[in-house]
């Protein structure tokens, strides 16, 4: 229990609400299945959006219209996946098949896993660290695809007036970042490169939106964030980049993940999601200003800081080649020797084989193999 009181007391201390306790508390390492259930219960306040359904109504088919239904999570960095959404391109492909589409939003990447493994989303998108955290507890999740790292996307934010200069400078500080995000491996990162540990920060696990006002209050040192919180935080002046994840910071990928079960009995479904998925990342490549038009409405940036921020996207679906699965190893190796997991996790359990992978992914995407 001392994992929960530490938690308990740090949110005393930087005044907290109770709602964040609740959200951090499901961050535990065992995903048990009344904690899973809550998911879509933690999920229901206006700065996460959508809602997921909770369990009992989870249902792959709709009561009222018998159609079969299919939760993408919704992207809160307003990229591809957001301008699909927006578009309602993949509804259109899928409607014949007898599908209709949602876009559940949550605050991160844990979150999402949690809902995956609960029944709650079909289909998320995360950094590399969730997955692992999430086949640590024993979730059957399956790694779909690889997306580009867009390190420069994730950001190491300090207050605007503060004396930090650089990041050996937050030995002893407050460090505000979601636990298993790529926030929390990238802090990890950054602190080895400068002979430091994680011990030595003190940690603050917090989802994006309480830490976010952590933050604006002046309650954290520093927060490990990614857009567009980055790009919003330095518009208001109320933070500036100490460091990003580019210059080779970030070493891993992004993963498009599913459930085993949802894989096994969608696989049309996925085929069809990952085709339409690249071909809007193509289009998001091609046209940023286009890009950032469609999606000024769902942000409080403008179109010119919009495109801006995409341009820290890379905007490309990869091949899973043995080279990512090695290196996505290595991380949940770190991670069991951090001691932030609790048993060692063998990461191949979630891929799939060369002949499987060939029969969902793009074709352009295979040749790049």
């Amino acid at each position: 229990m001392n994992f929960l009181n530490q938690h308990k007391i740090d949110f005393l201390n930087h005044k907290i609400t109770r709602r964040s306790l609740l959200v951090v508390l499901g961050y535990s390492l065992v995903l048990s299945t009344s904690l899973l259930g809550c998911v879509g219960k933690n999920n229901t306040n206006a700065d996460q959006g959508t809602s997921p359904n909770t369990t009992e109504t989870q249902s792959k088919t709709s009561a009222n219209t018998g159609q079969k239904v299919l939760r993408i999570v919704r992207s809160k960095q307003l990229t591809a996946l957001a301008s699909l959404e927006k578009k309602g391109i993949l509804e259109k492909r899928l409607e014949p098949l007898g599908y209709k589409v949602e876009w559940p939003e949550f605050a991160a990447g844990p979150q999402q896993l949690e809902a995956l493994n609960a029944g709650g989303l079909d289909i998320a998108s995360t950094a590399e660290s969730p997955p692992i955290f999430s086949q640590a507890a024993g979730a059957p999740l399956v790694y779909l695809a690889a997306n580009s790292s867009d390190g420069k996307a994730v950001s190491l934010v300090v207050p605007a007036n503060s004396t930090i200069k650089s990041v050996k400078d937050l030995k002893g500080k407050k460090v505000a970042f979601q636990k298993a995000s790529i926030g929390h491996y990238l802090l990890v990162r950054a602190l080895e490169k400068e002979g430091l540990k994680l011990s030595d920060v003190e940690s603050i696990f917090l989802p994006p939106p309480d830490a976010n006002v952590a933050f604006s209050q002046g309650k954290v040192d520093a927060w490990f964030i990614w857009e567009p919180f980055v790009t919003r935080a330095e518009q208001k002046k109320i933070g500036r980049v100490l460091v990003d994840g580019g210059n080779g910071l970030r070493d891993t990928n992004n993963f498009i993940s599913t459930s085993r079960k949802f894989y096994q009995e969608n696989q049309e479904v996925i085929k069809i999601f990952l085709e339409e998925l690249q071909k809007e990342q193509i289009w998001a490549k091609n046209n940023p200003k286009e890009l950032a038009e469609l999606l000024a409405s769902v942000t409080q940036l403008d179109v010119p800081t919009l495109e801006t921020m995409h341009s820290k996207y890379d905007f490309t679906l990869v091949p899973i080649t043995d080279k990512i699965i090695t290196k996505q190893q290595e991380v949940a190796d770190k991670w069991f020797r951090l001691g932030q997991i609790p048993k060692k996790v063998n990461v191949s359990d979630g891929f799939l084989t060369p002949d499987e992978y060939a029969k969902i992914t793009p074709p352009e995407v295979q040749a790049q193999k």
